[in-house]
């Protein structure tokens, strides 16, 4: 029986016309260098992300998909090229900008290590939550969890939690703050298929309640499935 509760009354609407999408990427090259030695992780890449939308981004290691995920996340910043994000370039913010934009519209999935270790499940969210000046965090962050059916896991440290409980704890946070963007890196990898699905209903409710836009990079089948659009990489370009 499914004892998640919704947690808003209805969708927001995807993107009008005159919107502009809620991720892009223009010709950005990302160069590592260390000493003499370059390496070119992303080449001239072009990536365009409706809002709303659930994207899978696929492709062998190495390709580059990692550090697109960064570059969204406003984590690194790109060589050459730009990323906006709603229309706004991350490029040109500096650190303390970039900083108040994580924190209000961002929010970063992991394979593991969401969460701080020392803080419950409410506490984690709360925290998550003040920072992203949301009103009256503490209540907000119980009606996350309880949306998310682990109210009665509220007390508990991640130590205590599984981890597909971990993950959706780290993603109720991110529907608690109504996050615009949510990158996830392999947020199903060590996940039992069970747990994957769970997770993955819960990645879908942020789109389908929070309006919220998810970007994945995955090798899971079962995740790219459920994608609105699957994505390939290949040698730091998307290929289809």
């Amino acid at each position: 029986m499914n004892t998640t509760r919704s947690l808003y009354v209805e969708p927001e609407p995807l993107q009008s016309e005159a919107e502009p999408p809620m991720l892009e990427l223009r010709d950005v090259f990302r160069i590592y260098r260390s000493g003499a030695t370059e390496t070119v992780a992303l080449r001239g890449l072009d990536l365009e992300v409706a809002r709303g939308s659930f994207v899978a981004i696929l492709g062998p290691s190495g390709c580059g998909k990692s550090t697109l995920l960064a570059l969204a996340a406003g984590l690194d910043v790109p060589s050459a090229g730009e990323v906006r994000l709603r229309g706004r370039s991350l490029t040109r913010l500096d650190d303390d900008a970039l900083a108040r934009l994580r924190a209000s519209e961002i929010a970063i999935v992991l394979q593991n290590d969401n969460l701080w270790p020392s803080l419950s499940a409410r506490e984690n969210v709360t925290v998550s939550l003040g920072l992203a000046g949301v009103p009256y965090p503490q209540q907000a962050a119980l009606r996350a969890l309880d949306a998310f059916g682990l109210l009665d896991r509220a007390g508990h440290r991640p130590s205590s939690l599984s981890g597909g409980e971990q993950q959706r704890v780290a993603i109720a946070a991110a529907a608690g703050r109504e996050a615009a963007l949510v990158v996830a890196d392999e947020p199903t990898g060590e996940l039992d298929r069970e747990n994957e699905q769970i997770v993955l209903d819960a990645l879908r409710r942020l789109c389908e309640e929070c309006g919220s836009t998810i970007v994945t990079v995955t090798h899971s089948e079962q995740v790219a499935a459920a994608a609105d659009r699957v994505i390939e990489m290949r040698d730091g370009r998307v290929i289809s």
